[in-house]
């Protein structure tokens, strides 16, 4: 009886590990919320971000699952005394470390998703990709409690959770990224993460963690009925790697959208995820346009693009590729502008130097920045002397002149 009641008592011991629910959610959110994209509430980015904290969660998991197995292992042989099943203890740990490492992770979902929710503006809600990470995060458990029952050693934390990041962080080959967790970070709005990509990854992790779990209660209970798990978890892991091999490194798709737009006194149109920079956008653009009206390079409208969509600016159309709504995204906005109003290839020629420097005060003007220092103080200040309407109309009999860096001192001196 006494030794059935110290039996009982290393049962009891297992429900620590929940102490370090609150330690793993920290982590796991600090990770999430740094992985999420500034200003954008998007439902495929908060995917990222839950795929991102189990990078972090996961080595801790790992390395929890191991000093659990551990500290179970030093007394092991008192389990031998009762007639339960070898096989029982390692599966009330297992299914106490899962579950304290899915608390964690749903602590983290719950943050991610509240901020969604609260700001969404683009996207549905991608259950699937929830799925996918907590079964990877399950798979870190069982790796690290694996590990720790192999090599009962205080080492083999820590060389737990050093693999298991390194798998996080490091991937061979030119596919494996797409592997559980997949290496993606942000995702922006004009793509999306594909469901049966998704779908894959947590049907991979499904059979790896299945096959991790029946070989070792095979290997402690001999017990011939576990072959089916395991081939059939052989068979799960087989397909889907396949499958996700042929994938050709191609986890994201385009994503179908409506343009969101303002269009007084200027036409401002984004994705719909960044729907709330529009009054913003539209104050900063507004004085840019006014400037370079009566120019060719004047517009009336602006509109979002992907990063690698760069048409032909159409007349009166302009062009702008935020990625998210970091602070200064007004002031970046105006410059992709600016910038696109220049000849890059005549202002790249070192015999336009001059040129460049005084370009670069009429840049300035036009992004309400302090005008650089000239060599040429009289232009300098000839220039900083004009009133607004007279720059405007200077600018319209220069503009050719400034757009291909050409500039002279004499331009700013005869009007």
């Amino acid at each position: 009886m006494s030794d059935l009641g110290r039996v009982l008592r290393i049962d009891a011991r297992r429900t620590a590990p929940f102490l370090a629910v609150p330690a793993l959610a920290l982590l796991g959110g600090v990770a999430a919320w740094h992985a999420l994209l500034p200003g954008v509430a998007y439902w495929d980015d908060a995917v990222a971000a839950l795929f991102a904290s189990v990078r972090v969660l996961g080595p801790a998991s790992a390395a929890l699952a191991a000093w659990v197995a551990l500290r179970e292992h030093r007394l092991g042989y008192l389990r031998g005394l009762s007639a339960r099943s070898p096989a029982l203890g390692p599966l009330l740990d297992l299914t106490l470390l899962g579950v304290v490492s899915l608390s964690a992770y749903a602590v983290v979902a719950a943050i991610v998703v509240v901020k969604t929710l609260l700001h969404v503006e683009s996207g549905h809600p991608q259950v699937v990709g929830l799925l996918a990470g907590a079964l990877t995060l399950l798979d870190y458990a069982v790796i690290g409690y694996l590990a720790g029952r192999a090599v009962p050693r205080l080492p083999t934390v820590a060389a737990a959770a050093a693999v298991t990041c390194l798998w996080g962080i490091v991937r061979p080959g030119t596919w494996t990224y797409l592997l559980p967790p997949p290496g993606v970070e942000h995702i922006h709005p004009f793509a999306g993460l594909r469901t049966e990509l998704l779908a894959g990854q947590a049907l991979w992790s499904l059979g790896i963690g299945g096959l991790l779990v029946s070989g070792y209660l095979w290997v402690l209970t001999r017990r011939a009925r576990l072959a089916l798990p395991l081939v059939a978890a052989a068979v799960l892991i087989t397909v889907t790697t396949l499958w996700i091999h042929a994938q050709q490194r191609a986890p994201l798709a385009p994503r179908a959208f409506e343009y969101s737009c303002r269009q007084w006194p200027l036409t401002v149109c984004v994705h719909p995820a960044l729907r709330s920079a529009l009054p913003s956008l539209e104050a900063a653009l507004t004085p840019l346009a006014t400037r370079l009206s009566g120019t060719p390079g004047g517009f009336t409208r602006v509109e979002h693009r992907p990063d690698n969509d760069f048409p032909r600016p159409g007349h009166g159309v302009v062009y702008i590729h935020l990625k998210d709504l970091s602070p200064g995204y007004e002031h970046r906005a105006e410059q992709e502008i600016q910038i696109s109003l220049l000849d890059a290839r005549t202002c790249a020629n070192p015999a336009h130097a001059a040129g460049v420097r005084y370009t670069a005060l009429v840049s300035a003007w036009l992004l309400d920045e302090t005008p650089p220092r000239m060599p040429d103080t009289a232009a300098a200040r000839a220039f900083g002397r004009w009133a607004e309407s007279r720059r405007r109309h200077w600018l319209r009999l220069h503009y050719a002149r400034y757009r291909s860096c050409t500039l002279r001192g004499l331009d700013f001196r005869l009007l």
